[in-house]
């Protein structure tokens, strides 16, 4: 199925991939501007930037998708133009992206199946799609619709089809936002032997110690231009961090407001019938999160977190009214506009197409935020109401401002925004309402190590204000640094929530992993 070896097992001493004077122009922005850098073979390379650095038009001129203004891309010393996907792949280059490109309607081996350039069977595509996602511990069902799938899982088909057309370079993009700490040790281990057999890897992550596990060199962009190349083994993550945004970053202060205050949010025997097939239902779920709280739950995607996140935002109602309270009001038959209303905010794990709606500006969809719950949206004039485009922008502004949202235009739509700063606007977005309980899913998912502090920071002073904050992450350094107590999902069912200074990276692996025999031992 996929065909003969791309790479080679003895290094000539050629490397594998370089760029020379790699530039990309948009209008007047230089996302690229002469970018030179090498990738030797059997070589685990980073790139690192923040987001909006440059990072993803370069891998995208790489791979195919974009084509540069001016530079050259060489393959084992050849100049070479790639202008396609196919002619990437056709070469020997395998990418997963951050953002997905993926077909909802279709399943799982459908999607894989149309990255092939000839025809192939389906069941062998399901069949080595299945073998490859037990060997790289990331389950997934072949025969699964894409649409119902969380984003975690969708990762994971990148990443299977990626590695089924037999790469000699693999690009990857955040690969282990989706696996515990024990999944990820699998992971390193299979590209740790990629490598030996002379592949190569280009390795896209926020998470330095991984880096710094993984890479021997790494190339450091910043503002569309190659700032520095070192090898990641003899920094530490704070001096990384520091060459990717050019100056020290401060870790999270934590701001105590002394003890905890009246339950905000109350789950009592929440539970919820699956809604389609590939959904999880939820098992009787008790949990409350008071004022100047900040509960974070564990888990592996697709283990209940998005069912969880539905339940308490109301786009799926509770039959009975008390499931969910929410300041003292029983909100489970509530809409989500009346949940806001009581003074509750709602960040999802999909930014585009959930958080944001991809082609409308960011003023615009600042607007369909508050339209139903922020009075200064709309003014009376007579008997009609118009929107007030003044507060509207205004607000947006202000968010900008206070996130260091970075744009390329005054009010561009949401998918020309960076991944992180998408992410960085609909949290302020929500902030910005001053609520007086937060739902957060996945606040930090691809976000570089300045925006991720300046996420965090915020949670944090939140919750040090007097509100609730209630945080879904897979990042156990995250949670780690923000929480004040931790939870674990896995098959639908939540542990009680526990001191943060009481768990341990191994207890919070072992509850992901969901057995029963493990849970009673690390409980």
């Amino acid at each position: 199925m996929t065909g003969a070896n791309h790479f080679q097992s003895e290094d000539n001493g050629t490397p594998l991939l370089e760029t020379r004077g790699i530039t990309k122009v948009f209008g007047e922005l230089y996302a690229n501007d002469s970018v030179d850098f090498t990738i030797q073979k059997g070589e685990i390379h980073a790139l690192l930037g923040e987001n909006g650095a440059g990072k993803s038009t370069l891998v995208k001129i790489l791979f195919g998708s974009l084509q540069q203004t001016a530079g050259d891309v060489l393959w084992n010393g050849d100049i070479v133009h790639v202008n396609s996907p196919s002619q990437a792949r056709a070469l020997g280059i395998g990418m997963v992206f951050q953002h997905f490109s993926l077909f909802e309607a279709l399943t799982v081996a459908e999607n894989i199946a149309l990255s092939f350039d000839n025809d192939v069977e389906l069941n062998d595509v399901s069949d080595k799609a299945r073998t490859l996602s037990q060997q790289y511990g990331l389950p997934l069902d072949p025969d699964a619709l894409v649409g119902d799938l969380s984003v975690g899982q969708r990762q994971r088909i990148e990443i299977i089809r990626c590695l089924m057309q037999d790469p000699a370079l693999i690009i990857l993009d955040e690969p282990t936002s989706v696996l515990t700490p024990q999944e990820a040790d699998t992971l390193f281990e299979t590209l740790f032997r990629l490598r030996d057999e002379g592949r190569s890897i280009l390795y896209i992550s926020h998470r330095l110690e991984e880096v710094q596990r993984l890479c021997s060199a790494a190339t450091i962009m910043r503002h569309g231009k190659v700032v520095d190349s070192c090898d990641p083994r003899q920094e530490t993550a704070g001096s990384l961090a520091s060459k990717m945004v050019g100056a020290e970053i401060e870790g999270v202060s934590h701001k105590r407001a002394g003890e905890t205050g009246e339950v905000t949010l109350s789950l009592k025997n929440l539970s919820m019938e699956a809604s389609h097939p590939f959904a999880v239902a939820l098992k009787d779920i008790f949990l409350d999160v008071r004022q100047g709280e900040v509960v974070c739950i564990a888990g592996i995607a697709g283990n209940g977190q998005g069912e969880l996140f539905e339940a308490i935002s109301g786009e799926v109602r509770q039959q009975s009214a008390d499931e969910v309270t929410i300041l003292g009001q029983p909100a489970g038959h509530m809409s989500i506009s009346q949940r806001r209303n009581l003074g509750a905010s709602f960040v999802p794990e999909e930014r585009l197409g959930h958080g944001a709606v991809p082609g409308m500006t960011l003023t615009d969809n600042m607007l369909l935020a508050r339209h139903a719950s922020d009075a200064d949206t709309f003014k009376k004039m007579g008997r009609f109401q118009v929107i007030a485009r003044s507060a509207i922008n205004a607000a947006t502004q202000r968010v900008n401002s206070a996130m260091d949202v970075r744009k390329s235009a005054e009010d561009p739509p949401a998918a020309a925004l960076s991944g992180g700063n998408l992410q960085k606007f609909i949290v302020g977005r929500e902030l910005d309402r001053d609520p007086d309980f937060i739902l957060v899913n996945q606040p930090t998912w691809g976000v570089d190590a300045g925006a991720a502090a300046r996420i965090r920071q915020s949670l944090l002073d939140l919750a040090a204000a007097g509100s609730a904050v209630l945080v879904i992450s897979q990042d156990l350094d995250e949670i780690f640094e923000i929480a004040t107590s931790i939870a674990v999902m896995a098959d639908g069912r939540m542990t009680p929530p526990a001191p943060a200074e009481k768990m341990t990276r191994e207890k919070i692996g072992l509850l992901m992993a969901g057995s029963a025999l493990e849970q009673e031992q690390v409980a």
